[in-house]
């Protein structure tokens, strides 16, 4: 196969493999073949560069000689020597593997590391001595053979020399003892060792009180091995020599009792079962002393523990020394007695089997982190206190708090300096790698971890103190962006409670749970560390950046609690609507517009309006016909501070123009009906009975909406608020206060998703106040306009009449003229009115093009229809919407338990009042 066969083969798979293109369409694959082979070939090194590798490599053999490393160098140099001839194909990118792996080799490099990469040498045979062939041999007992013969004459320092080297060597070769010999004679080491009276006595009776060690097992008549007889004595010390973890005769290395000896006396049933007691004694306490003779764990927390265990055992060794001094000089009577030896060791054992018990446990677990045994050791220490175990609850409470000093100080850094320990594990705070945003930073830069199944990465029993311990942290680096941190060492430090065993059990608290203590003592250990930074960084919030007159301005912006303002802001929005102008439409206008009205509440430099685009209708006319055109795009921005942005997040804001918008729609419906669009005719009309009756309906439908969201929404929930945050010790406490603040006014404004066709509905009798006033306003202008008609006929008759009398002057018809027409003005006047007629003339034409509209609309709604009937359709409406609110209020309040029920049941009930039987009114 070629090389662009076998290119464009590879090409097919690696397409098929990554982009998983159906094969139907053919144009892609073909397209991406195309330019996959594109890049393939225009590729300038399908492989390592070889020659990159070596210059690296000669430069960092160069780089170890110029910093006085020469044997670092040769040695490289000389494994680069060797490695030519094995030279293949994928040297190059091996050795460029291994350039990419290496850390700073010039500094961490090291002579002595090359060793390790050496094969260990096999079990080479022992090596064979002249000492140990004399000793096997019995050449060390034969003197003479060591002897120097002096076959000719010599001196007497030769000699002396002589009896010196012998003397030496003898010594050195024989280990036996001998007594004083003469100064002249060859010396040995039994020449020095002393001969006490009895000596040999002493040591005899010592081999033979030993000789069951040796003893062998002959068979019984039966064929069954025989037993060795031992005495009580022997056992005791064959089972404290056990019980410390030594070997012995009559254990095995499992602590497993051998079976070739029995106790004196003693059936060998009895003897089994004390045995074996003992052994399951041992056996329990040896997964203990393998632990604490490991060798040190990184962690710290694990180190204190293993060094807890060891004083434990130390303790218990003691003990048991204790027990066997007692037989060892005895000068009285004494009763060995190993079920009393047993029942005196039975309070020190239980604690001990208890902890052997925890290793075991986290042992066979897989994947636990070090804050497990403090997880088994609180379980552990609950259980000893409800068992009554007094000896093993102070042992075991003691362990768990000496090992949770350890783990307070990653703790005590985080919540007095803010940063967290490097290369610390154990701990449950990360920190993000991205920098975020100053606002962002109590949220996003610090993060509780977790792991892939939802586990706080932290002893279970500190979960109720952990948000405490995030937020005191995050205070402090808070206040060290704001510039308003002081170091512990500058300012008063608080006393640390002590967090010992006999502190936090204090004598006469032994009734109470342990886990009660604790909990008591570790949280007054927080308050210390919490209350400070906590408490500062909210005067400094309130204080400093004004955190009360951020709450103030948004509840008169966004919630229109400054009623003059509002009705300011909202009035002239509503008037440039209903002249159909549109200069208001950019985010200058409606800025200068805002800062103009709220200018009394709020610093006119932190607000701005913009305007969403997508709510703007497609014409004037569009715009003012609905509460749902045109007024959702107003967006009014209040710029806080970063530090005010952290308890105020955007999408809180968000929250507040969502009730901006339906107070604004509430207000735009009140603002028709309170200031109608009356017509220049006084002609009463056939259905004005029908439209005051509807229009008072639909203003006190809107009153009632108005009234229950200032009086029974706002109001309670403000004071609410308001008292909630004198009691508010951190920032998250003023963030949840405000979010569940603004939760229950969306919620009681029936903003909610599951209000969205309640609150549908409200925009749709809002809608009606708006066809309402443009049906009424279109009847008057038809009313209007048919006045206007029949006086020009009225005017086309008269002037026909006087063409039939004779003429008059023309000085008289035209000054009957000027008075019949109200034409006569001067010049002087014509000219001063033309000013004004120019500044009315745009919106002339557009009230008079609004007019034709609405009447077109009318027309094409009503299918002709009388306005009579449009209204009964209208009232109509009305009535079947406001049973809809009401009705769907009231289910969904009985259907919810929700807070907010109680206050929907309350808005239907003001509701249902309005509610009657339709009246035939036509």
């Amino acid at each position: 196969m070629s090389y662009l066969s076998e290119l464009a083969a590879l090409t097919d798979e690696l397409i098929d493999a990554v982009a998983a293109v159906p094969k139907t369409q053919k144009r892609k694959l073909q397209s991406l073949r195309e330019s996959t082979v594109q890049s393939l070939l225009n590729q300038n090194f399908l492989r390592t560069n070889q020659f990159e590798v070596q210059n690296r490599l000669a430069g960092l053999v160069e780089r170890f000689r110029i910093i006085n490393r020469e044997p670092l160098g040769d040695a490289l140099e000389q494994r680069l020597d060797a490695l030519k001839p094995h030279v293949n194909d994928f040297t190059p990118e091996v050795l460029h593997f291994l350039l990419e792996l290496s850390d700073k080799p010039a500094q961490k490099s090291r002579l002595s590391d090359l060793e390790r990469l050496k094969e260990p040498e096999k079990d080479a045979v022992p090596k064979l001595t002249w000492r140990q062939i004399a000793k096997e041999d019995g050449w060390h007992q034969e003197r003479a053979l060591w002897k120097i013969l002096d076959h000719a004459p010599s001196s007497d320092e030769e000699d002396y020399y002589e009896r010196e080297h012998v003397a030496s060597d003898v010594s050195i070769a024989s280990p036996s003892t001998a007594s004083s010999v003469p100064d002249d004679a060859p010396r040995t080491a039994q020449d020095l060792a002393i001969k006490l009276p009895g000596g040999e006595g002493l040591l005899r009776r010592i081999l033979d009180s030993q000789d069951w060690r040796n003893a062998t097992h002959d068979l019984d008549p039966d064929g069954r091995q025989k037993k060795t007889p031992i005495t009580s004595l022997q056992l005791l010390r064959e089972v404290v020599f056990m019980l410390r973890g030594l070997p012995t005769s009559l254990f095995d290395l499992a602590c497993k009792p051998v079976p070739d000896y029995v106790l004196e006396g003693v059936s060998w049933q009895t003897y089994d079962a004390l045995v074996n007691t003992f052994s399951e004694c041992g056996r329990k306490l040896a997964p203990l002393r393998i632990y604490a003779s490991k060798k040190e764990k990184e962690e710290p927390l694990l180190q204190v523990f293993q060094d807890s265990l060891q004083r434990a055992l130390q303790a218990f060794d003691q003990e048991l020394t204790a027990i066997q001094g007692r037989f060892v000089a005895i000068h009285k009577d004494v009763i060995v007695s190993l079920v009393a030896m047993l029942a005196e060791l039975g309070p020190s054992l239980a604690p001990l089997y208890v902890l052997s018990g925890i290793v075991q446990q986290v042992h066979r677990e897989r994947n636990t982190k070090a804050f497990r045994y403090l997880e088994v050791l609180y379980d552990a220490v609950g259980m000893a206190q409800m068992e009554g175990s007094l000896d093993t609850y102070k042992l075991l409470g003691t362990i768990f708090l000496d090992c949770f000093q350890v783990y307070l100080k990653p703790i005590r850094f985080w919540m007095e300096e803010g940063e967290l320990l490097a290369g610390d594990r154990t701990f449950f705070i990360g920190k993000s790698s991205a920098r975020p945003q100053l606002h962002q930073i109590w949220e996003q830069q610090f993060h509780q971890l977790v792991s892939s199944e939802g586990v706080l990465n932290a002893p279970r029993f500190l979960s109720p103190a952990v948000d405490r311990i995030v937020r005191a942290g995050k205070s402090i680096v808070v206040l060290k962006h704001l510039k308003r941190y002081s170091p512990v060492a500058d300012r008063m430090k608080a006393e640390e409670p002590p967090m010992e065993f006999a502190a936090v059990c204090s004598d006469g608290t032994s009734f109470a749970p342990f886990s009660e203590l604790f909990g008591n003592a570790f949280n007054k250990w927080i308050q210390s560390k919490y209350h400070s930074a906590s408490i500062t960084l909210l005067d400094i919030l309130f204080d400093s950046y004004g955190l009360s007159r951020a709450f103030d301005a948004l509840r008169c912006l966004y919630l229109m609690s400054d009623g003059a303002t509002s009705d300011a802001f909202a009035s002239t929005i509503f008037r440039q609507l209903d002249n159909f102008s549109t200069s208001w439409n950019d985010k200058f206008t409606l800025t200068e517009i805002a800062q103009e009205a709220f200018s009394q509440c709020v610093a006119g430099h932190r607000l701005s309006a913009d305007i969403e685009q997508r709510y703007i209708a497609d014409s004037p006319a569009a715009s003012r016909a609905s509460v749902r055109n045109t007024l959702p795009a107003i967006r009014l921005i209040y710029h806080l501070p970063w530090p005010i942005q952290m308890i105020i997040s955007p999408a809180e804001v968000k929250g507040y123009q969502t009730m901006f918008v339906f107070l604004l729609q509430t207000r735009r419906a009140i603002y028709l009906l309170k200031h109608p669009l009356l017509g220049t005719t006084t002609t009463p009309a056939r259905h004005q009975s029908t439209y005051y009756l509807l229009r008072t309906k639909l203003l006190w439908f809107c009153n009632t909406m108005m009234s229950y969201l200032t009086t029974l929404v706002f109001a309670p929930n403000i004071n609410k608020m308001d008292e909630a945050l004198q009691h508010a010790l951190d920032v998250d406490d003023v963030g949840e206060v405000h979010s569940k603040f603004l939760d229950r006014i969306l919620s009681e404004s029936c903003q909610g998703k599951r209000l969205r066709p309640i609150r549908d509905c409200i925009l749709d009798i809002y809608d009606l106040a708006i066809k309402l006033e443009d049906s009424h306003q279109a009847e008057m202008a038809r009313l209007e306009e048919e006045q206007q008609e029949i006086s020009r006929l009225s005017t086309f008759s008269a002037s026909q009449q006087q063409q039939q009398h004779k003429r008059k002057t023309r000085a008289g018809r035209t000054a009957s003229l000027y008075s019949k027409t109200g034409l006569g003005v001067g010049i002087d006047g014509e000219d001063d009115g033309d000013d004004d007629e120019g500044e009315n003339a745009a919106c002339a034409i557009r009230e008079e093009k609004w007019k034709r509209s609405i009447m077109e609309d009318a027309r094409a709604r009503g299918n002709n229809k009388s306005t009579a009937a449009i209204m009964k359709e209208m009232h109509s409406d009305f009535e079947r919407h406001l049973r809809f609110v009401a009705s769907g209020l009231r289910g969904v309040a009985r259907g919810s338990r929700e807070d907010a029920a109680a206050k929907w049941d309350l808005l239907a009930e003001m509701l249902e009042g309005g509610i009657k039987e339709a009246r035939h009114v036509f």
